[in-house]
Formats: structure tokens, sequence, C-alpha cells
């Protein structure tokens, strides 16, 4: 009989083949504050240091270019800061609705959106405005502000009254003459008609005794211009050409019982 196993003794104690290694219980401890020495503490603090410099340019970059996207998205992609009036300034002969109706900006549009050029020649384009400014009035409004063409005559058309400007533009018209203004007798009224022109350049030139005896600038044909004045009077002006020496010269002449002062030629009077 083989002789049994021990009594009292477990496998693994002990020695032998079949003994076990005892278990070792690792526990993580923080060293004190004497474990490093300070010349690896000041060294690690100027690395920290010198890496918060070198990001610090980057981060305020990045903050700043953060900032400037919400206030551009902001301004430019959302009607917080939209159109929300449409002011008029200077505006007699148009009214305030047909001025916003040219302008054409939908309300709240991005204010900064807006071009305020392209605004300027909408306005600009109804015949009573001579020319037009439009700016930016935040948060939320636009201001045109328009000076009207001014009215130096009006032209005899069918039964009607075209009102001119002293560039010869029709802005106007009016079933009956329009009180004040002086009447120049032509074809075809308009800035690029010669005898528009032609007409109008004889009417600036009229002087005040003149312009109180008028009734009409008769406009036949570019040589052959007449002013008519109270009475039945007639001044034949002939062309265009030194109309402030007719001028004069006229003036100086109205007292003459004459039915037909003859001023054509400056230097030359007839009369009839």
């Amino acid at each position: 009989m083989s002789p049994g196993p021990a009594r009292g003794r477990t496998p693994g104690q002990d020695g032998g083949a079949g003994r076990r290694s005892p278990v070792r219980r690792w526990q993580l401890v923080r060293a004190g504050a004497d474990a490093v020495p300070p010349s690896t503490r000041r060294f690690m603090a100027r690395a920290r240091q010198r890496r918060m410099r070198a990001a610090l340019p980057w981060a305020v970059a990045a903050a700043v270019v953060t900032v400037a996207a919400l206030v551009a998205w902001t301004v430019l992609g959302t009607g917080l800061f939209g159109v929300r009036e449409v002011r008029v300034v200077g505006a007699r002969l148009v009214t305030p609705v047909e001025i916003r109706d040219a302008a054409a900006v939908p309300d709240d549009t991005p204010l900064a959106r807006v071009d305020l050029a392209a605004t300027a020649r909408r306005v600009g384009a109804l015949p009573p405005v001579a020319r037009a400014t439009v700016e930016r009035d935040w948060p939320g409004a636009l201001v045109v502000t328009v000076v009207e063409r001014v009215p130096v005559a009006a032209v005899p058309q069918g039964g009607r009254f075209a009102v001119v400007d002293a560039a010869g533009v029709v802005f106007q018209r009016a079933d009956t003459a329009p009180e004040g203004l002086p009447l120049v007798r032509v074809a075809a009224p308009g800035p690029d008609d010669p005898g528009t022109r032609a007409g109008l350049t004889v009417l600036a030139a009229l002087g005040a005794k003149l312009r109180a005896e008028l009734v009409a600038v008769d406009v036949a044909g570019l040589a052959r211009i007449t002013v008519v004045l109270r009475g039945e009077r007639q001044v034949f002006w002939g062309d265009a050409s030194r109309s402030p020496d007719k001028s004069s010269v006229a003036t100086a002449l109205l007292p003459r019982k004459a039915d037909r002062i003859d001023v054509s030629a400056p230097d030359v009077v007839t009369f009839q």
C-alpha cells in the first residue's frame, strides 16, 4: 500500500512543485509635495506658461471670429435688424405711399443688406423726383430724402397742360393751366427736344418787367421764337442766341407804343 498524503497539509503549501506564489495587492498613493524636486517643478511650470502664452492668441482669435460670425448672422441673416419703417423727407408732389412703393424694400429685410444706391435709383425714377438719397437709421428704418423737380412752365397739349422743369422734363399733367406758371408753346415738350430747350432758354433770360407782362413763349421753330405779352403785344426773338442781350433791349423798349418789337438782331431793333 502506498502511503497517503500527510495529514494537516494542503497542496500548494510549503515548497515543492505545487507551491503558489503569494498574490501581491497594489495600492496607489499620492506622492508628497517633496517627491518632485523643486527644479523639476519650476521647469514644468515654465513649460505650462509657455504653452498658455502660445495658445492665447489662437484662443482670442477664435473668440473674435465666433463673436463676429454671430454678429454678422444676426445683422445679415435675421430680421432682428430688419426694415420696419420707411421714412420720407422732402416729398410734396408725390405721396409717401408712392415713394415706399417705388423703393420696393420688403418688410423685415435685413437693414444691412438693403442696396441703398439701387433703392435711390428706383425712387428717382418717379417723374416728380429730381434726385433721391437713401440712408439707414438703425435699428430698423430707412430714410428716403427726395428733391423734387421745380416747375418753371406749362406746355398746352390737347386741352391739358404738361408741367416741365428747367431741364424740360415733363413731370406733371394738369387739366387747367397751373397758376403762376408761364406758358411755353412747343410741339413736343421734353428734355431732348431742341424747341423745348430753346423756349426755356428764352424764358430763363427774361427780366422781372418782361415776366410781369408775359403771356407765353411761342416756339414756332428754332429761329422763330416769339415772346407774347399782355395786350396782344409781341416781341419777336428769333433764335435763342444772345437772349440776355435781347431781354435787356426788349425791357428798355417796353414803354414804346408798338404792337411788335423785333429784337432778333439786338443791335438793330425794328418796331411795328
